[in-house]
Parts: structure tokens; sequence; C-alpha cells
């Protein structure tokens, strides 16, 4: 009993070093802000060192205690098996409602001690302390969930000897991206906590103007981009295991990972507007707002039990706590706005509504309404039964109906607003700018004509595509011509890089969508069947048995290439369930499971496959690699067009705190569209910290 309570105690004396350090921090932090405390300031770093001690001593504590079993912990005995392979046995901290908040405690610990160590020398500026005390809070509420209604090292009742327990849910344990998807998903779902709560810092103390965007600007696309991935990871593993060959179903924990993404990135693109010309002050901070407020809604509901998914986890103790944070979030956030209201008056107008912020402008109001539509196919369930006592159910129809035309509009944008100027664009510049992507649209739809594409929305999908491809490549070549190598780093063509990602993307779902065929096989052992172009022989049907499932594999070769779907049958819990398998290629995936839910017998001579044939999926993961190859460049500084004296990159605090308008860019895009401008204030553009 001596190991087993001390992974308890020390997981316990972690989440306590982690709320202490928290609260001491979030007060003494604001103490030494109200009475001017330069030493109490300078102190701030060593809380969140602390913080993030706690936390990693917390995790090790529970990886200990999951690596031996320690069934003294009620959490261990409802995730822990001796059978569970070794990476699923790590990936169960994060398989039900305890770890998974110990996940979130974590990864917020690492954020608050890295935004310790980049502004560590920057602690006398009231906005950096201010967004310390911000991030000191969230840890506070987030270590109370931790130790109080979902501490994952409360004591378990008393088992017998040689107790094994069940393990994580077998959908768990069943492909190697559950290692991966969570843990990308946190770092995109907390990392908005740091733009957060510079924002919040920058109501406090009344600095609205553009420096701490500057400041949060590459921790904002940092989290946004592990959020993408994140999402990409979940449909992928959808794909693989759950066995109805899709990779988006509208299931109300996806939508809740949708929604902070959705809303982040029309912040992303607003926050352009804000940096170059001053406008969108309020709407931007509102989007960020939104962002994480988002962020805690999704995992309300997916932690409290109060909707039925495959993701979510079983009803806990926590529904209230992260409901009434998300109510403080909300009221706080917009008392403060309100308090700032006279400073947040914008010093710019929009000169055209054809026009770079024009474009970014129709972007917002799009992704705004998006978002609003998932949200309320989300939670209307939830009112209804709250308000009726009834049970209803809104399904995939009514996001697909909506959602369509929605992507049509997005996709539109990303073909034009790349190629508009600031302030306003004349007929003949879009005439000159537009020639060649119009044409690379009339190219795709050609083709797609020529494989046999039909239908009006797909058609539409194709041919927008095309024409936004067209767009986006335009710029990266007249930017590679312009500046080599260089023309590809930078937020503006790094972007540009991000949008052929996302067009591969929506071309694979409007392609996998329209036009994915299924059929049932009944394959008999050593006869070839053809269908749809492809060829299935049936090779022979075996039982694979370990310690933890008893699977009867279907051996078929597909094309000449040997695959095996499967139904498996975990025997800690007694369930069965479909393994699909999938053979890939660069046009489409042939995706096989077994008809039914019985399986067969070893050594059957025929088998009923449920086959599908699915166009262009391998070219989502493929535009989600190039997503994040083109974030990964955004990051990163492109051609400077400001001088280093300027005030929007001038130290937090430095600048000038006038509102007055900006001046005209010196030099626009060039004529012909190269530049885009990475987001940074012309040399003569003032910028309000």
């Amino acid at each position: 009993m001596l190991a087993v309570s001390f992974n308890g105690a020390l997981g316990h004396a972690g989440l306590l070093l982690v709320l202490g350090a928290s609260l001491v921090g979030a007060l003494s932090t604001g103490f030494a802000i109200r009475t001017g405390n330069r030493v109490g300031l300078r102190q701030t770093p060593v809380y969140a060192w602390l913080i993030l001690a706690g936390a990693l001593l917390s995790t090790i504590a529970m990886q200990r205690a999951l690596e031996v079993r320690d069934y003294s912990l009620a959490f261990i005995q409802q995730v822990g098996s001796f059978t569970t392979p070794g990476i699923y046995n790590v990936a169960a901290m994060w398989s039900a409602l305890e770890g998974s908040i110990l996940l979130w405690v974590l990864v917020l610990s690492g954020y608050t001690a890295a935004m310790a160590w980049r502004f560590r020398d920057r602690f006398d500026d009231e906005l950096v302390a201010w967004a310390m005390v911000v991030m000191f809070v969230i840890s506070g509420f987030f270590a109370i969930v931790a130790f109080g209604p979902a501490n994952p090292f409360a004591a378990g009742p008393t088992v017998p000897v040689g107790f094994d327990g069940q393990g994580p849910n077998p959908l768990l344990q069943d492909h190697v991206l559950v290692l991966f998807h969570p843990p990308m998903l946190y770092l995109g779902y907390v990392g908005f906590s740091v733009p957060f709560a510079f924002a919040i810092a920058a109501l406090i103390t009344g600095r609205v103007g553009e420096g701490w965007l500057m400041e949060t600007r590459r921790w904002a696309l940092f989290a946004w981009g592990c959020l993408t991935i994140g999402i990409l990871l979940g449909g992928w593993w959808s794909y693989e295991v759950l066995g109805w060959g899709g990779v988006w179903a509208w299931d109300p924990v996806e939508n809740a990972s949708l929604l902070p993404w959705l809303t982040g990135t029309a912040y992303i693109h607003s926050v352009l507007v804000q940096q170059r010309r001053g406008m969108l002050r309020v709407w931007n901070l509102s989007l960020l707002i939104a962002t994480f407020s988002l962020t805690i809604l999704g995992t309300f509901l997916t932690r409290s039990g109060v909707i039925n998914s495959v993701h979510a986890f079983s009803a806990g103790q926590v529904d209230g706590y992260f409901l009434g944070f998300f109510a403080l979030i909300v009221v706080v956030s917009l008392g403060l706005i309100a308090w700032r209201g006279d400073r947040l008056r914008a010093p710019g107008v929009m000169d055209s509504p054809v026009s770079r912020e024009g474009a970014f402008l129709a972007n917002n109001v799009i992704f705004s309404v998006f978002a609003f539509i998932v949200l309320l196919g989300t939670v209307f369930p939830l009112i209804v039964e709250a308000l009726q006592d009834r049970r209803t159910v809104v399904g995939a129809p009514y996001f697909d109906r909506l959602s369509i035309p929605i992507g049509v509009a997005l996709l539109f944008l990303m073909a034009v607003a790349p190629v508009l100027p600031w302030r306003k664009a004349s007929g003949e510049l879009l005439r000159d700018r537009l020639f060649w992507p119009a044409w690379c649209g009339v190219g795709a739809l050609v083709v797609a004509l020529a494989a046999g594409a039909d239908g009006l929305w797909p058609l539409i999908g194709f041919a927008l595509g095309g024409f936004a491809a067209g767009a986006a490549l335009r710029q990266i070549v007249l930017a590679t011509r312009r500046q080599g190598w260089r023309g590809l780093v930078g937020r503006a063509n790094g972007g540009m890089i991000v949008h052929l990602g996302v067009i591969m993307i929506a071309v694979a779902l409007v392609a996998s969508n329209a036009y994915t065929s299924t059929t049932d096989l009944l394959l008999t052992e050593g006869e070839e069947i053809e269908w749809n172009g492809h060829t299935f022989e049936l090779v022979d049907v075996v039982a694979e048995t370990d310690a933890r499932a008893d699977a009867i594999v279907a051996h078929v070769l597909v094309d000449g290439q040997l695959r095996g779907p499967a139904i498996t049958t975990y025997l800690r819990m007694g369930q069965s369930i479909g393994t699909p398998s999938v053979a890939s290629g660069l046009t489409n995936d042939v995706y096989l499971t077994i008809a039914g839910t019985q399986a067969p017998q070893p050594g059957a001579t025929e088998v009923r496959l449920e086959v599908s044939s699915k166009p262009l999926i391998i070219w989502l993961w493929i535009g989600g690699a190039l997503m994040s190859v083109g974030t990964v460049l955004a990051a990163f500084p492109g051609r400077l067009r400001r001088n280093p004296i300027d005030p929007v990159s001038s130290p937090v605090g430095s600048g000038d705190t006038a509102d007055t308008e900006p001046a005209a860019p010196v030099d626009d895009a060039p004529s012909d569209g190269a530049s885009s401008d990475d987001g940074q204030a012309d040399p003569k553009e003032v910028a309000n910290v």
C-alpha cells in the first residue's frame, strides 16, 4: 500500500502547489501592480514556475499510477488494465473526465510558464503583469476543479487481490492517433488563453490600441494551428476507427471544437485590419473573448454529460463549475468593454467595401454567422429539453444545408481578398489581378466535368476551389519572384500556403461527400470480384487473440494489396466493435468493413463486406499538412515594411496613446499584388499602443 498511497499523495501535493501558486500569484501580482511595487512584480515569474512544477508533479504521479495500475485510486480503477498496451496506457490519462482536466492543467501551466519566460524582463509593464494575473486566475479555476469535483487522485473503494480494471473505452485503444489528437486539441484550446489574457489586460489598463495585438500575434497563430491540427487528427481518427466511413458527423463534441476554430479564424484575419488601419477594435476584442469563452463552453458540453456523443464523457459534477466560469468570463469581459467604450473608438474608417479591409469584414461576418449556426444547432436540443422536458435532435441535414452556401461564399472571398489593395480597388486593377485566377477556376471546372462530376453545388465548389487556388498561387509566385525563398515566409505569404491547404480540404470534402459509392459484396475465397474499377478477393478468415481482445480478421486482396477488416471483441468489457480497413490512393480510397454485427467464423469461405469508394480523401490529410507548414511560415516575420522606431514595433507601453487616424500607406501592395503586407504597419502609419 506504500507505493499506492505515495502516488495519490504526490498527485495531491502537485495539485495543491498549482492551486496555491495560482491564487497567491494572482493576489500578490495584482497588489504589486496597484501599489507600484516593482520588486513584487519581478517575483511574478516564480509563481508561474511553481504552477508548472506542480502540474508536472501531478502528471508524473498519474502516469506512474497508470503504469503500476495503482488501483487504490478511483480513476485507475476506471481506466486502468494490465491488458492495455503501453501507448494506450499513457493516453488513458485523458480518456476520462478527471484525467482530461489534469491534461488541461498541464498544458495551461506550460503556457503560463512560457509566457513568464517570454516576458521575463517586462513585468514592470502593467499590461504584461495584468495578463499574468489573468493567467493565474484561469490556472486557479482549473486547479480548483482538478482538486475538487474532478480529482484524479481520489481514493477508490477497496478492491480484491488480483483485481484488474476494464481499461479505456475500446474506441480509445484502437488507433495511435488517440495519443496525439486530444493533446493537440488542448494545445489549441488552452493556447487562446494567452491572447485572451492580454485582451483583458488591455481593457483593464485602457491601452486598447494595437500594441497588445503585436505581443500576442504568434501565440494566437500557434493556438490556431494546434487547434486546426487537432480537429484534422480527430477527423482522421473518426475515419480510421469508427467504421462509418466519414470524417465529420456534426457531432456535438465535434461542433464544440469547431466553434472556437471559427471565431479564432475570424480573429486572425480581422486583426490585420486593426494593425493596418486602426479599425475593428471592439470586433477583435469580442472575437478573442468569444474564442476563449467557447473553449470553456465546449469543455462544459464535453465534460458535463449533458449531451450524448461518442466523444463525450459520462456525467460528472463539473457542469456547474464550467457553466459558472463561462458566465463569469462573458459578464466581466462585456463589462470591461462597456467601461472602456470611449477608448475603443476606432481611428480608422473604411474608404470602400471593395478593398482588403472590406473583404476581411465580410469574412468576419460569414465566420460569425457560421459559428452562430453551429452553436444554435448544438445547444438547441438542450434548450428544448430544459424548457419543454422533451428530447429533440438536430441532425446533419440542418448543418449541411446551411454550411454549403457559407462554404461557397468563403471560397469566393479566398479568391478575391488576396488581390484586393487596402482602402479601395479600381475595376481595371481587379480585372488584371483576377485574370489568371479566373482561368484557373475555369480549368478546374473543365477537369471536373471531364472526370464525370455533376451536380450544381459540387461543380460550383470545384470551380471556386480552382479560382481561390489560382489567387493564392499567383501571390506566392509573385512573392518568390521578388524575394526568392523569403517570399514563402511571413503572415501573408505563409497565409497563402494555408489557403492552399484549406482549398485542398474543401475540394476533398466536396468530392467525398458528393461522389462516394457504397455497396455490399459477398466474397468467396479464391474468387475475384470487380466493382467500381477495383478488384476484390477473399484470402482467408482467421482469428487473432491476445490478452486484451479476440479479433476475427478477413484478409482481402484489394487491387492486389492485402487488407484486413475485422470485428474485435474486447474481453474485459465484452464489447464487439468493427475495425475498418482502408486502401488509400491519390484519387480515391477503398473503405472496407465486415457487414453486420456478427463476426464470421474462423476458416469461413464466404464473407459479406460493406465497401465504399471515397474519392480524394487522402487530400484531406495532405491539405492539413500543408496548413501546418503554412502556419509555421506565417509565424516568422516577412519583409519589414516599417521603421523599428515606429510605435507599433516598440515595446509595450512605449508608444503613442493618442487616438489618431493612421496616415495613408507609403506604398500599398505593389501593383502586381505580390507582397501583401504581412500584417505589418506601413512606415508612416501610426499605431496606438
